[in-house]
Parts: C-alpha cells; sequence; structure tokens
C-alpha cells in the first residue's frame, strides 16, 4: 500500500503523507487538476473580447469567473478524491478512470461546492467567524459525496458529524495550504506584474495581449501544481477520521478477508 496501512494519523503524519502521495504521483494529480481548468485557461485568453461579446462590465465579468472557478475546482476536487481513495486503498487509477468514476457525482458536486461557498460566504461576509466555523464543519463535503455517494443535505451533515471535535484539525490544515496556494501564486504572477508595470511606465500597450497571455498561462500553471495538495489532505482526513471515530481500518480488513475467502471459495463450489 503507497500511504502505508490503515490507522489514525496524527496532523504531522498526515502532512507528510499529502505530500508523499503527491510527489509519487505527481502526473495523476497534475493531470485531473490540468483538465478542468483547461477551459479556465482558454477563458482567460479571450477575456476582454468574451466580456465584450457577453456585455458584462468589469464586475459582472469577476462575479463570473469566480463562478467558473468554483465549478472547475469543483469538478476536479471530485476526480481528486476519487483518485486518492483509489491509491489510499491500494488499487491502481488514472485520470480517465477517476473521472470515469465521479461522472454521475458531477452535478451534485458542484451543487454542493456552490451551497458551501454561498452558505460558508455569506456568514463570513456578515459575522466571520460563523462563516469560518462552517467553512470547517463542511471541510469534507465532497469526499463524502463521492465516495458514499451522499445526496447534499446528508453530505453536510455527514461532513459536520466526522469532523466534529477535530475541527482544529481541519483549520490547521487549510491555514497551511491556503499560504501554501498564495504563495506560489504570487511566485508565478510577480514577474508579470513587474513586466506590466514596467510596459505602462514605458507606454508599451502593445505587449498588453502577451502580457495577458503569459499571466493566464501561469494562473494555469501555479493551479495545477497548488490545486491538488488540499484535496489529497482533506481525502487523507476523511479516511483517517472514519478510522478514528468508525474502526474503518478494521472494517476494511474484514472485507479484504470476507473477498479473500470467497475468491478462494469459488473455485471448489464450481468443482462440486
Amino acid at each position: 500500500m503507497t500511504t502505508g496501512p490503515l490507522r489514525p494519523l496524527t496532523t504531522g503524519e498526515l502532512l507528510d503523507r499529502t505530500f508523499a502521495l503527491y510527489r509519487e504521483h505527481f502526473g495523476l494529480f497534475f493531470g485531473i487538476t490540468a483538465l478542468p481548468h483547461l477551459f479556465s485557461f482558454a477563458l482567460g485568453l479571450f477575456a476582454n473580447p468574451l466580456r465584450i461579446y457577453l456585455g458584462l462590465n468589469f464586475l459582472g465579468w469577476v462575479w463570473l469567473g469566480a463562478l467558473i472557478s468554483v465549478l472547475v475546482g469543483a469538478v476536479a476536487h471530485a476526480a481528486t478524491v476519487m483518485a486518492v481513495s483509489e491509491i489510499y486503498l491500494d488499487r491502481t487509477t488514472g485520470v480517465i478512470d477517476a473521472y470515469s468514476k465521479v461522472q454521475f457525482n458531477i452535478v451534485g458536486v458542484i451543487l454542493l461546492s456552490l451551497l458551501v461557498a454561498m452558505g460558508a460566504g455569506l456568514g463570513a461576509f456578515f459575522f466571520v467567524v460563523p462563516g469560518i466555523l462552517l467553512a470547517l464543519k463542511w471541510s469534507l463535503v465532497v469526499p463524502v459525496a463521492v465516495l458514499e455517494d451522499q445526496g447534499i443535505i446528508d453530505s453536510m451533515s455527514r461532513s459536520a458529524s466526522l469532523t466534529k471535535g477535530y475541527r482544529w484539525r481541519v483549520f490547521v490544515i487549510w491555514i497551511l495550504f491556503f499560504a501554501l496556494s498564495l504563495s506560489m501564486t504570487l511566485l508565478f504572477q510577480w514577474p508579470v506584474q513587474i513586466a506590466t508595470a514596467s510596459a505602462i511606465t514605458h507606454h508599451a500597450r502593445y505587449l498588453f495581449p502577451w502580457l495577458n497571455a503569459a499571466s493566464t498561462l501561469l494562473k494555469f500553471i501555479s493551479a495545477c501544481l497548488a490545486g491538488p495538495l488540499a484535496t489529497i489532505a482533506f481525502s487523507l482526513l476523511y479516511y483517517d477520521l472514519r478510522v478514528r471515530k468508525e474502526a474503518f481500518d478494521l472494517q476494511y480488513m474484514m472485507d479484504a478477508l470476507d473477498s479473500m475467502a470467497s475468491s478462494s471459495a469459488q473455485p471448489s463450489s464450481v468443482l462440486t
């Protein structure tokens, strides 16, 4: 098993396994994340003509971009959760295989992601702390929806139940990977921002389309590099909490033994 035996993990061990899994299967996770983000990449390349064609002002375009970001992120999130689960349970998987296994969950995951984003966002906008608490308790909604095939309300309730008593761990994971993602985005974007400032200073407006293309490409790369990490961590946290609260490790071991017993008994039953 790539990730080691099923057992409760400390926060440090969980983070260590997250990065180990990411390194060992980098191509898989990059490919899963890149596939839906190609849409965002194409949208960014043709942002100005599309905005004019759709008749949107700048604020309208920002809201549309935010919506598409949630949709794209939800699709990649669902497939990444499935890939992590397959690897964690010692099964083989690939980019197409991961997407094929979640194809019937995609719409539900998108609706769930939108609902969670709006609920936590409104809570944070009006009261800040309740919004953060909602985001923490609903952090496992996608793993629950994908791996347990739960509906929207049941996924939210199940996530709240699993994270209860362990939300400080969820908070630590969120802070760490938010800082990592922000740092990577800034690292990729500052060369373009410097070049853009220089172009403005020297009135070189003819460079703007090229700078926009470069900025869009670097955003795409940074999203594909940083995007899978938090999803991997929360997928592993999902299994960790199930092991702690539901003895999932014993359930999985018993299921494996039952499967081995049935497969070994099958030839004898055929002979008789």
